[in-house]
């Protein structure tokens, strides 16, 4: 495919996100950064979120994943449903009730001022990382498919990818990012779709038969109970349930697109159409990576050194030129349908945790823009980072060790919630880092004390748990003195 012709889609493409962002700044005001001023339709948050959720990253791996793991991925889907309904009946009805523009504000009402400092930068930490790897990720493709035959060098692929996010969300936040990611997630729900039905077409089946070849495939096993490793069914179901309660429900990135539903109601609406959606949209995606090796195996495609790259190949160098524009297209959403949002978050944390705006004072509209300006800058220099490492190993490391702060986060809120005892405010960022160098320990040990033992997504629930019990014995301490 051309490079010119890609170039000239994605000029295309952003040109329809800056457009919905004009249309949508048009009778913004301060509040519709942060809030949306309470009026995004919970339908189009609920389908935006499918596409936040997945991420470039997902969009990439997950069909790849079907030759290792098989549709074992499904088992945590499953437990993300238990999660979800946690967020819709015990999560939404708490920051609706304290009408909460940033959820950790809820620490400070809770525990005090360090719990609450505490927690947003846990938040801005792993935003910041794990945004930059997702972009990192996605400009590298960019940059080798488009940018690079024109002579653009990878720091300028990384600043327009940048330019970009910060263009369409910078006037309306997260006003512009609900409608900017109903559209991406249309796109990269249609490039699977798109390319499954090539599949289908090119192995000359019916939609009985797609579907009977599927059943028959041992790659489509979805559960697996065996055995002590990563993707066995209780680490699996039950990191499912703990990550999407801690990576979507205490996640302002996430949360804050539920906070500008109008009501309460509406926005456990979209929870709960988003549970529906999401198993669908996984169960599409993993079907895709079963057809993808199929299709493979049958041609006798060569070349495919990483099953990242299963995905990729197929689309760019054997599909139709239709399926290759909108695999593009899908990557790009995919990409920017987390990095948009996440930038938004990440801003609104610091101008209301940080900076006191709506809570002690109003916003300084010149302020929060530096802020934006600032926060993209950090993701573009981080970026920077990780490619000049150099080594996907140590950036690997990096993310998980960024996945590590959702643990804390998920012991002060369920202590919170489940308990009434006071604590020693003070301890509390202390009692949070040992809590991550415990779980480090779990990680880096249990693999060496048990043969064939893999940490899995059971981490979040064993960081959390540390927590919680951290912050019970302080309470106990606490209230002896």
């Amino acid at each position: 495919m051309s490079p010119f012709l890609i170039l000239s889609i994605l000029i295309a493409y952003f040109g329809v996100l800056i457009f919905i962002s004009w249309y949508t700044s048009r009778e913004s005001d301060k509040q519709s950064f942060y809030s949306g001023n309470k009026k995004s339709p919970w339908f189009l948050v609920a389908f935006g979120m499918i596409g936040a959720s997945l991420s470039g990253v997902t969009f990439l791996s997950v069909p790849g994943w079907v030759a290792s793991t098989h549709f074992g991925y499904m088992q945590t889907v499953l437990g993300y449903m238990v999660g979800y309904l946690i967020i819709a009946k015990v999560l939404i009805p708490l920051y609706y009730k304290q009408n909460l523009t940033s959820i950790y504000t809820y620490l400070q009402n809770r525990y005090g001022e360090v719990s609450y400092k505490t927690g947003a930068a846990y938040f801005l930490l792993s935003r910041i990382i794990g945004a930059s790897f997702r972009l990192f990720l996605i400009a590298g493709v960019l940059h080798t498919v488009v940018f690079e035959p024109f002579g653009l060098p990878y720091w300028g692929a990384v600043a327009i990818t940048i330019l970009l996010i910060f263009t369409y969300t910078a006037k309306s936040g997260i006003k512009t990012v609900v409608y900017t990611d109903a559209l991406q997630t249309f796109f990269l729900v249609a490039a699977v779709i798109l390319t499954i039905s090539f599949i289908i077409t090119q192995m000359d089946w019916s939609i009985a038969e797609t579907i009977k070849e599927l059943a028959a495939d041992p790659n489509t096993q979805i559960f697996h109970f065996e055995g002590n490793s990563a993707n066995v069914f209780w680490k699996q179901f039950i990191g499912g349930a703990f990550i999407a309660l801690a990576m979507t429900g205490l996640d302002q990135d996430m949360m804050q697109k539920n906070l500008s539903i109008k009501n309460i109601a509406s926005a456990q609406k979209n929870i709960y159409i988003q549970m529906v959606m999401f198993i669908i949209v996984n169960i599409v995606f993993l079907s895709l990576g079963a057809l993808l090796y199929k299709y493979v195996d049958v041609n006798q495609i060569a070349g495919i050194e990483k099953s990242d790259q299963l995905f990729t190949v197929v689309a760019m160098q054997h599909a139709t030129p239709l399926v290759g524009i909108f695999f593009i297209i899908g990557l790009v959403a995919a990409a920017y349908s987390s990095a948009d949002s996440a930038l938004t978050a990440l801003t609104t944390s610091f101008c209301v945790d940080f900076l006191g705006f709506e809570r002690t004072k109003p916003t300084n509209t010149k302020t929060r823009r530096l802020v934006h300006i600032g926060f993209a800058l950090v993701l573009f220099v981080t970026i920077l980072v990780f490619q000049l490492l150099n080594n996907d190993a140590v950036i690997k490391e990096l993310f998980r060790a960024a996945g590590f702060t959702y643990g804390p986060l998920l012991g002060l809120f369920a202590f919170g919630i489940l308990t009434k005892r006071k604590i020693n405010d003070r301890r509390v960022l202390a009692i949070t880092l040992l809590s991550i160098i415990l779980t480090g320990l779990y990680f880096y040990g249990m693999p060496k004390m048990i043969d064939g033992f893999e940490p899995g997504f059971e981490l979040i629930l064993i960081n959390g748990s540390i927590t919680f019990v951290l912050l019970w014995l302080n309470s106990i301490l606490h209230n002896s003195q």
